[in-house]
């Protein structure tokens, strides 16, 4: 049964149009489609709340803030597969980022972004731009249309110039 819905998985990452094709399942547990941000430009970030990474969060909430009434959003994966670095709860997991951060941008429910039990929506942004994962707080930048516009990996900052610009670019489209 698990290789049967795993193959399922695997064949709507390949067959997928664009990220609206995904639903994901929110932090709360409630079933998060990614439908429901057509129109915008999209930033899909992998997160962990234990990584030399983790400060990041201040600056993806700073762009959420700075540019979510011109129709941008920031989404942020929990993931636990590098290094064991998001070892909590779901609900551990909010917690955190609101105290510590004080994130307002969506997160979704944990979820695995390498390996046999990847996301459908990792198989479709790691086939789109640069391949699989290679650690936490790998960004994806995606336009109005739904499509991988740009990757960034962890080490450049959300705040970065060549991200600023990345996003205002998709914002005037």
């Amino acid at each position: 049964m698990r290789s049967l819905i795993l193959s399922l998985a695997a064949a709507l990452a390949l067959s997928a149009q664009s990220i609206y094709d995904f639903t994901m399942t929110a932090i709360d547990g409630t079933p998060a489609p990614l439908s429901q941000f057509k129109g915008k430009v999209v930033l899909v970030v992998n997160v962990a709340s234990r990584c030399g990474f983790t400060p990041q969060y201040a600056g993806l909430e700073a762009l959420y803030r700075k540019y979510k009434d011109r129709g941008f959003v920031v989404i942020g994966v929990p993931a636990n597969n590098f290094g064991g670095q998001e070892p909590g709860s779901n609900e551990e997991i909010a917690q955190f980022c609101k105290r510590t951060y004080d994130v307002t941008f969506p997160m979704m429910a944990k979820v695995s972004v390498k390996g046999e039990d990847m996301h459908p929506l990792y198989k479709y942004l790691t086939a789109a731009k640069g391949g699989d994962i290679r650690w936490n707080f790998t960004k994806f930048l995606v336009g109005r249309d739904g499509r991988v516009l740009e990757r960034f990996e962890p080490k450049v900052e959300p705040t970065a110039p060549e991200v600023v610009a990345a996003i205002e670019r998709a914002l005037a489209q």
